[in-house]
């Protein structure tokens, strides 16, 4: 049998060559599809230009890689399923009626169409670390916050876009009347969906109004931290502890909140306690010292400081130290108590004195 012969021999109503082709798709697919899809990547990365170059093509291709070799995937898969019919005598329902070939037919688009969105959103993800380090060069901290906010909403339109196509071109429904529905019970979803309208609403409320800016430090409903990121729905807050604390946006904006980020100077105050032996000239001494060791300090706002003797305590002579550091910069702040607490130690061991702690006199009684 000659090698033409051989091609066109039937099975399944397909010849050994539709059969041969399939195959050489699916194959093609497999082994080219890392191959064609780096090729996209680097048409994609070439368009970009300059701005490509500022996440570096490691990072570019990490992001579209799969979403890409995917497609080009799918791609060798449709051309391949092109090639083969379905046998006349299994008598299988047309793709306009419900039946084997309509879900093969359906579920092939909704698969490309979700790679094909997918690699979309991938995209827009790439805009935006370029758009993000772009706005971390910057002095201004309101563009870090406005360009998380409008990565989000080029993704919400992505999904409703790819959610309208897919309804419209897989699922043939009817856009108009569909929005017409909408219209209709449009109350009902409203009311359906009021904490999330609340929450936009919220949003919008932060970008207008600006209680805080990225980066800011504040304190809201018992939590104080550094604001990361204003979301749709929420912001989060990368607390001290390193956690991050979620607030929905209706409650950063009704909630009472300290921006600590905006005080130009952060105040310390704290008392320390000295024995009871601890003389009048001593005492004197010590509280002179330590207020001048603190408004010579060059991180403390210069003549702001108080020192003084205030109460008798229980077990110690209680003293006053209130000072402002010249910065609202969390780490300088403690940086600046640390110093000058090392400094309150050595003043008071050189004048003699010590530090007093909880004590308690027993008398016996004969």
């Amino acid at each position: 049998m000659s090698i033409p012969e051989f091609l066109t021999q039937t099975y399944f109503d397909n010849t050994v060559q539709q059969f041969l082709l399939f195959g050489l798709f699916l194959l093609l697919g497999l082994l080219f599809k890392s191959l064609i899809g780096g090729y996209l990547g680097g048409i994609l990365y070439r368009l970009l230009g300059k701005s490509a170059n500022e996440i570096g093509r490691p990072t570019f291709d990490e992001r579209l890689r799969k979403p890409l070799n995917n497609l080009v995937f799918f791609g060798a898969v449709f051309l391949a399923a092109q090639q083969l019919n379905f046998p006349e005598n299994w008598n299988i329902a047309s793709e306009d009626e419900f039946g084997l070939r309509m879900i093969l037919n359906k579920g092939f688009s909704l698969a490309y169409a979700y790679i094909m969105f997918w690699t979309l959103l991938r995209f827009i993800d790439i805009i935006g670390v370029i758009m993000i380090k772009r706005a971390a060069a910057t002095e201004n901290k309101m563009d870090d916050q406005i360009v998380p906010f409008a990565i989000e909403i080029g993704k919400v339109l992505v999904i409703i876009l790819g959610s309208l196509t897919v309804m419209s071109s897989v699922f043939d429904v009817n856009i108009a009347a569909l929005a017409t529905g909408l219209g209709i019970g449009g109350i009902a979803i409203a009311m359906a969906s009021k904490e999330s309208l609340e929450n936009l609403l919220g949003s919008f409320t932060i970008f207008l109004d600006k209680p805080f800016t990225y980066g800011d430090i504040v304190t809201v409903n018992g939590y104080t931290g550094t604001v990361e990121k204003v979301g749709f729905r929420s912001t989060r807050i990368r607390t001290f502890d390193k956690s991050i604390v979620t607030v929905p946006n209706k409650n950063m904006v009704n909630a009472e909140l300290d921006n600590l980020g905006v005080r130009p100077i952060r105040r310390v105050k704290f008392n320390i306690g000295l024995t009871y032996s601890t003389s009048i000239d001593q005492m004197k001494t010590i509280v002179s010292q330590l207020e001048e060791m603190i408004n010579a300090h060059p991180k403390t706002t210069n003549g702001d400081a108080r020192v003084r003797f205030q109460e008798f305590g229980g077990s110690s002579l209680d003293v006053l130290i209130l000072y402002y550091v010249d910065s609202p910069n969390w780490d300088l702040l403690i940086d600046t108590r640390q110093e000058i607490n090392f400094s309150i130690i050595e003043i008071i061991r050189a004048n003699d004195c010590d530090f007093a702690f909880p004590t308690s006199s027993v008398y016996i009684e004969k």
